[in-house]
This record gives C-alpha cells, sequence and structure tokens, in this order.
C-alpha cells in the first residue's frame, strides 16, 4: 500500500494574555521569506498549512500583498494550501471566543478569503476548538481568561458555530471546499477515585467533531454538561439541523497529551495540586507516572477511526528536544499511519508541523522569552538551516522508508524508564543480551576532562550509546591506534575531548600543546574521513587578539596572542584541510554542575566561606554552560554540519562579573570578592581583553543569565562541599 502523503505546517498562532498579543510569525521571520516556501516544497509536501488569520487581516494596516504572494507561490510550486483562519486565537480587539458576535465575524473573513482564493480547496477556520476553549475559558490561560464551566462551554460553542457558518461561506464560493478540523487527542487514566473526572474528560475530547457531525443526543453525558453550563438544547439542536461533517479528521497529538489524575497528593509538590470542587488531585502527565509506555500515535488513530470512520490525518508532529528524540518521535508517526493504513483504514497525510520551530510554548504562549524549539529547520541565525528532520522527510516523502540515523536507534524518551517522576519508578529489568541492541556509539576521546565527562553525562541522559576513552588507551596522536579504535568500535561520530588546556603553562611546553592541540585533531581528521565518522573538535575564543569591539563571529580573522591560541588556529586549519566535513567548535571558559574545580564553583565556594577571592575584571570572555555545549555539539553532528561554529551563552561577562552575578543567584555574600586587573595575576600567557563570541551560523546558546540560574539550580550546592 502507498505511503501517506507528507504535509507540512508553519507554527502561526496569535493568541492574546491580557493586551498583549503573541504572533508566533512575527517571531520566525517567515512572513518576509518567500523562499521557505521552496525549501518546503523540496522537501517532498504536498500540503501545507497556511494562515491567513482574522486577527492580523482585521487590522486597519492589513497587508493583504504578503498572503497573496504566499499562496500564488503555493499554487506555483504545486502544493496544496489548508488555509487556516483562527488559529489559538480570540479574534480581532472588539470581540473574544464568548462574545455573540464571533461566529459571523469569523464566517466574514471566511468569505474575503474564499473570494480572493477561490480555487484554495481546503480550510481549517478554527483549529483546536477545544484546546484554546480550555485555555481560555476554563484555564484562564489566555484571553479573555475564564475560569469556569460555563465560559468554557460558549467558547467551545462559539467556536464550533463559527466553524460551520465559515464553511458555509466558504462553499458559498467553492462549493466543493473541504474542512480538515483538528484536535489534540489526548486520553485521561486516573487513579479509582476519580476515574468518573478521567470519564468526563475523555468524553470531552470528542465533543467538537461530535457538534460538527450533528452528533447531538440530550441525553448523552457530554451534551448535558453543556446545557448544565447555560448552552441551551436550541443552540445544541443546530448543530444538528446544520451538520458540517469534516472532511478529514485532523489529529494533533504530543508525548504531553496524556494526562493522569492521581488523588495521592503525597506524592506531588503542592504548588501543582488542583481539583474540581469534588476531589484535590494533580492533573499531571501521564508519560511521566505511567509504569506502561503509552500507546501513543497507534491509539490515536485507532479511536478515532473507530468512533467516525471518516478519513483521517496526523496534523501535528511536533516534539521540543534534542535532535534525535525528534526523529524518533516523527519515526513513530510515520509507522503508526503505515500501519493504520494497512488495517484498511483511511489516514491520508502526516504532517511535520512546526517547520521553522516555535517560540515560548514552554509557557504555553502566557510569556515572551524566546524560548525556542527547532523544527525541521532552525531559525536562530535569521535564515532557516535544514536538521537531520529535513534530510528524514525528503525520504518518507518518496515513499522509501528513511533508514534510521545511528544516534536514533532505540526508544524516545518517553519510553525509556527515565521518563518518570522518581516517586513512580520500578527497578527496570535487566534485558536479555539476545534482545539487547547493538547501537553504533559516540567515541568521546578525553574520559577524565571536564568536557569529556560533560559529554559522558549528556550521553546518560539523552539515552545515546557511547564509549569514552582515556588518553592512555586512545592516543589521538597515533595513527594506529587511532585505526584500530575506529575499526573495532565502529562509532557513527567521534567527540575529541582531549586537548591541552593549561593556557599558562603552554608557554613553556609548547612541544607538548601543539602534539596534543594540533598534531592529534589532525589525525582524528584523516581517519574519521577514511572511516566515514562525523568528527567534532574543539577550539577557543583564545585564536582572538581582543581588539574587536563587537563580538567575534566565525568568519573573523584570527590572531592569537599566545601559544595555546596559536596550537588551535593551527589545529582548525588542518582538521578541516583534511576532512572538510569535520565540526570545529569555537567556545569559551566553562562552568558546568558537575565540575567543582572550574572557577564558578570555585568562586562560590571561597566566597561562601567567607574567604577572599580575587578575579580579572578588565578580561571580558562568552561563558559556556557545559551542558548547552554538549547538546548543541551532538545537535549539530546529528545534523551534519560542518565546519567552524561559535557556541557560547549569549552574553559576555568579565571574570569578576561572573563571580558576582553566580553569588548574588546563590546566595552567597560577595563582600570578600576583589576585582583585580590581569597584569596583576602574573600569568604567563597573553590574554585579549576582549574574546566575546558571536554568531553568524545561527545556533546560539541560551542567554548566560539563564544558564547562571540553571547552574544554581541543577548543582544544588554541590560545590560547597567540593573538595
Amino acid at each position: 500500500m502507498a505511503a501517506p502523503e507528507l504535509w507540512g505546517g508553519v507554527e502561526c498562532t496569535i493568541n492574546r494574555v491580557g493586551d498583549s498579543w503573541h504572533d508566533q510569525l512575527a517571531s520566525n521571520g517567515h512572513r518576509e521569506r518567500l523562499t521557505d516556501l521552496e525549501m518546503f516544497a523540496a522537501l517532498g509536501i504536498r500540503r501545507l498549512r497556511q494562515a491567513v488569520l482574522w486577527e492580523r487581516m482585521a487590522r486597519p494596516d492589513a497587508d493583504w500583498n504578503e498572503p497573496d504572494a504566499a499562496m500564488a507561490k503555493l499554487r506555483q510550486l504545486g502544493i496544496e494550501p489548508i488555509v487556516g483562519l483562527v488559529h489559538h486565537g480570540s479574534g480581532p480587539p472588539g470581540t473574544s471566543l464568548v462574545e455573540d458576535g464571533f461566529a459571523t465575524g469569523l464566517a466574514a473573513h471566511a468569505a474575503q478569503v474564499a473570494r480572493r482564493y477561490p480555487w484554495a480547496s481546503a480550510y481549517t477556520p478554527v483549529n483546536e476548538p477545544l484546546t484554546t476553549a480550555r485555555f481560555s475559558g476554563l484555564y484562564g490561560i489566555w484571553y479573555p481568561h475564564g475560569r469556569d464551566d460555563a465560559m468554557f462551554a460558549r467558547a467551545l460553542v462559539n467556536e464550533c458555530r463559527a466553524t460551520v457558518l465559515a464553511m458555509r461561506a466558504i462553499r458559498e464560493v467553492n462549493p466543493a471546499a473541504k474542512l480538515v478540523q483538528t484536535e489534540d487527542l489526548g486520553r485521561i487514566y486516573s487513579t479509582p477515585s476519580l476515574a468518573y473526572q478521567a470519564d468526563m474528560e475523555n468524553e470531552r475530547r470528542w465533543v467538537t467533531w461530535d457538534l460538527l457531525c450533528g452528533r447531538i443526543d440530550p441525553q448523552a453525558p457530554m451534551m448535558r454538561f453543556l446545557q448544565s453550563c447555560g448552552i441551551d438544547r436550541a443552540e445544541l439542536a443546530w448543530f444538528a439541523d446544520n451538520p458540517c461533517p469534516p472532511d478529514i479528521i485532523g489529529i494533533n497529538h504530543y508525548v504531553t497529551s496524556d494526562r493522569f489524575l492521581d488523588d495521592r497528593l503525597e506524592l506531588y509538590p503542592d504548588a501543582i495540586v488542583g481539583g474540581n470542587g469534588r476531589h484535590r488531585y494533580v492533573d499531571i502527565e501521564a508519560v511521566r507516572v505511567l509504569p506502561e509506555a503509552a500507546e501513543g500515535w497507534s491509539r490515536c488513530l485507532a479511536e478515532a477511526w473507530h468512533r467516525y470512520g471518516l478519513p483521517l490525518a496526523i496534523t501535528e508532529v511536533h516534539l521540543g528536544c534534542t535532535r534525535e528524540e525528534q526523529l524518533r518521535w516523527f519515526t513513530e508517526a510515520w509507522s503508526a499511519a503505515c500501519a493504520a493504513r494497512e488495517r484498511g483504514w483511511d489516514v491520508r497525510a502526516v504532517t511535520a508541523w512546526a517547520l521553522l520551530g516555535s517560540r515560548d510554548w514552554n509557557s504555553l504562549l502566557t510569556r515572551q522569552s524566546g524560548h525556542y524549539e527547532s523544527g525541521v529547520f532552525d531559525t536562530r541565525s535569521g535564515g532557516p538551516r535544514a536538521t537531520a528532520l529535513a534530510r528524514t522527510l525528503r525520504i518518507l516523502s518518496t515513499g522509501d522508508q528513511a533508514p534510521s540515523h545511528p544516534a536514533a536507534v532505540g526508544p524516545g524518551w518517553w519510553r525509556r524508564p527515565v521518563r518518570l517522576l522518581e516517586e513512580h519508578r520500578a527497578p527496570a529489568p535487566v534485558a536479555p543480551r539476545t534482545l539487547q541492541i547493538r547501537r553504533r556509539p559516540v567515541l568521546i576521546a578525553g574520559a577524565r576532562g571536564n568536557l569529556g565527562r560533560a559529554f559522558v553525562q549528556i550521553c546518560e541522559q539523552r539515552g545515546l550509546a557511547y564509549h569514552v576513552c582515556t588518553r592512555e588507551e586512545f592516543d589521538i596522536c597515533c595513527p594506529r591506534k587511532v585505526e584500530d579504535t575506529l575499526r573495532s568500535l565502529r562509532p557513527w561520530a567521534l567527540i575529541n575531548a582531549a586537548g591541552y588546556v593549561r593556557v599558562d603553562e603552554a608557554e613553556r611546553e609548547g612541544a607538548r600543546c601543539y602534539r596534543e592541540n594540533f598534531q592529534g585533531p589532525a589525525q582524528l581528521a584523516s581517519s574519521c574521513e577514511a572511516h566515514g565518522v562525523r568528527l567534532a573538535t574543539f577550539s577557543s575564543d583564545l585564536v582572538f587578539d581582543g581588539e574587536a569591539v563587537s563580538p567575534y563571529v566565525e568568519s573573523s580573522p584570527v590572531s592569537p596572542l599566545n601559544t595555546y591560541g596559536h596550537s588551535k588556529v593551527m589545529a582548525e586549519q588542518s582538521v578541516l584541510q583534511r576532512n572538510p566535513d569535520a565540526l570545529v567548535i569555537r567556545t569559551s571558559s566553562f562552568f558546568g554542575p558537575w565540575h567543582p574545580h572550574d572557577f564558578l564553583p570555585v568562586a562560590l565556594r571561597s566566597l561562601s566561606d567567607g574567604q577572599n577571592f580575587a578575579a580579572m575584571q578588565d578580561v571580558v570572555v562568552s561563558h559556556t554552560y557545559v551542558p548547552d555545549l554538549a547538546n548543541a555539539c551532538i545537535d549539530l553532528l546529528i545534523d551534519a554540519e560542518s565546519g567552524i561554529w561559535h557556541l557560547a551563552n549569549a552574553g559576555a561577562l568579565s571574570w569578576f562579573d561572573l563571580a558576582r552575578e553566580g553569588a548574588l543567584l546563590a546566595g552567597v555574600d560577595t563582600r570578600t570578592l576583589q576585582g583585580r586587573a590581569c597584569s596583576d595575576f602574573g600569568l604567563a600567557a597573553r590574554r585579549p581583553a576582549f574574546s566575546a563570541l558571536g554568531t553568524e551560523r545561527g545556533l546560539e546558546l541560551p542567554a548566560l543569565d539563564d544558564a547562571l540560574r540553571r547552574f544554581v539550580r541543577d548543582s544544588r550546592g554541590h560545590w560547597r562541599a567540593a573538595a
């Protein structure tokens, strides 16, 4: 049987919180880049969820040239749009989800859009009505911030009525126009005493499609519930008299869509305890507490097919996580759709959602902090950069089965014991050796160094197979040892975390510094090139002379001031000459929760003990939180990126300011902190006065202040007791 079609979508929400409007398309730059559509077409996408949102086009300064150009480009590229009119929004100023004019207002906008694009064949007038009604009318998160059943019910009915009227207006222009109705299809689980609440919520998840299909039984539990919330029987009967069944049921599902209702309050912090007026309980992600792994996409498709028997599509597949987990999540969705088609179910497509990533969904769009989750493309450089997902989608769109990336072999985190909260974790059974999958590892050179230990921690957290070698086991300067190791371990990537790191001692140990920092990486580059192994090796901000007045970017001219910096320049040049596919990461001073002897833990420990601590206040650098560095480096390896990349947390501080900021966040007294000039320390190696790292390649790590907060949280004061 033929594979499903590949569809795509750009996160396009315009939602309102109080008087603040959050516009995803303003943050990802898609509105100004028609070339994005050409990149989407190159993936093999057949349909694109294209936003022509009411909130934007109702503005007095609305520019129809933008959607006109996008729709014309889609038509030229042979991509059919699925036109979205409201996406988690509440309408333009002057209306809201609970206002009487919402439905007729959206219908008028729908008519205008249909007349403008009479050839458009599919629409989603309101994305996820139930989800939006819950967040806006029941939980108080989005405008109009209702917190009761009555506002929830009114918002939901208004959205569904608006969908019917909008499709009626569209079909007056194009009678063949199709309704693709999306909804998040999560399932609710519970403890026995909360089964009644779980049953109600599990019935509630179908209400959008039931209303549109005209499945109105006044005695059904959800219909009785809506009437108890103030929706009169005539309003419900209107849907039976004006059915508008979806032509395609669009299923959205996320790792956290399934929920668990738990009245065992002693297992949870008080801050997350809620209730329904009858019982107090915690509403938590089921993936975090249920001992069995969720059925996920397969269950969603089965339930929807057996309930409605209508054509289905998976309309949002997105995971804000590391790259290999994104690959695993999309592969699960695609495999579930293929399996459903083999059973004879009419599953039309799988949609790569958030093609350009999304921002601030970690706060449910209530804050504009810039938190970014990459998608099929990463837009942090301003323009989209294709990730490993893009290569996978190109293969799937041809009907072929995409080969698993070596990093993505194995179960996703939502199927591993690490997903469970500690209170719900049971000892993991040991799998028989015959059932264990041999996975190609990441080879980490430099087991005892801070960077090597950090990569071990991150590989453990991400469930990546790895093998770590000490200098004695794996001399990177010895061609025979390198060749033997690559042949025996068959790694898919090699991370060179070995090297000479003592900047001042390098001035008198130049031969050793050049051997470990230049000759070793050069040898690795040649061997990895010959064996088809991805290589990542590390350089430094000390390749620069400090004369710049703005952060150095990847193309900035190098001019080292000391032996260490010169060894890194030679390594960069030699590695990329021998292996153009190699990844060379320039970074700066490290701090992390696992390294008690780094500058910041030592400073905090000394200050907390009341000791004097001196730090340079005339040398400004980009400080780097090692977990951020390691995660970004592995993502770049999986994406098969190459060349020189700058990876450092956004922002730059002197060493004195770093110690002070860290101490303030940790609640440590700074009265014994002293600022000194670099010349006061009698250092053998010259330092650039300014070596802040910026980037023109687009993988900027989180802001330094954010990284410092996470350091204080994750280190849990361990620096106090460190030897």
